[in-house]
């Protein structure tokens, strides 16, 4: 897994073993999740632990796209299928994606803040971590979406890398430069969050933020009006799919290259009945 010190990580429950017996559907996760917040050598490791033990499938959270590759190529030198979950892997031969809909959520995102806006103003755009598939993937969309909105200006654009504190930090940067900013959209919620305690009082109100995961505390904020809005995410339904793409992959069924998952805009409207 990525890190599960990201709360978008926590959520999937039952959904996701890293490894799979193809017979009985057991799954083996331990306490291995690895992120740029460890060492990415420890994904390599991680697949050479489970390789060993005879799994005949692998799911994979990838640490980011390309660092991804060669713990991918452990797998493939023995002939252990593999699916990807949440980030694509930009190498090796990874048996099918599993993630959710980025560019539409991205387009979602930017239809919501314009629109929140009077499609006219000044808006900033947090960037996912460099080198991810989701980040790439969110940015395209909300670019195409923004488009379509001539009013509407992007003043200021930085990678926060999916981190609270860096959204925060990023955030008051850009308001030094840009005090008259309108609108924010954060690749995802915690730079929101973080994005939204640079704001102070002015957040979800004289600044409209967007985010994008729908993680509870990103949930509680639309509750509370201190963000606009998210893009939600489905990490249970993403899970699941993951373990029943290994299972094929286990069965030697052929399998698409990738698997989009639908988002879900919450707002204040039904930020109170979502669960994800």
């Amino acid at each position: 897994m990525t890190c599960l010190g990201q709360p978008w990580f926590r959520p999937p429950g039952p959904g996701c073993p890293v490894a799979v017996d193809g017979d009985t559907g057991d799954g083996d996760t331990g306490d291995r999740s690895a992120g740029r917040s460890a060492h990415r050598t420890q994904q390599i490791n991680q697949m050479e632990t489970f390789t060993s033990q005879d799994v005949r499938a692998a799911v994979i959270n990838p640490v980011d796209s390309d660092a991804a590759v060669p713990a991918v190529g452990v797998a493939n030198r023995v002939n252990v299928p593999v699916i990807s979950i949440d980030r694509g892997v930009n190498g090796g031969k990874a048996g099918s994606t599993i993630a959710s809909d980025n560019v539409m959520g991205g387009r979602l995102a930017a239809k919501t803040l314009a629109e929140s806006l009077g499609g006219r103003g000044k808006v900033a755009f947090l960037e996912g971590q460099p080198g991810t598939s989701a980040a790439r993937e969110r940015g395209q969309g909300f670019e195409e979406g923004i488009r379509k909105y001539p009013g509407i200006q992007v003043v200021a654009r930085r990678p926060a890398d999916f981190d609270r504190t860096k959204g925060m930090d990023v955030m008051a940067n850009m308001l030094q430069a840009h005090r008259d900013i309108g609108g924010v959209f954060a690749a995802n919620d915690e730079m929101a969050l973080g994005a939204s305690k640079a704001l102070g009082a002015r957040s979800g109100k004289d600044v409209k933020v967007v985010a994008f995961d729908g993680t509870p505390d990103g949930v509680t904020a639309v509750r509370r009006g201190t963000l606009t809005a998210t893009v939600a995410q489905q990490p249970k339904l993403l899970g699941k799919k993951a373990v029943d793409w290994a299972l094929k992959a286990a069965r030697g069924e052929k399998l698409p290259a990738s698997v989009k998952v639908p988002v879900v805009l919450v707002t204040s409207d039904n930020a109170a009945s979502f669960d994800g």
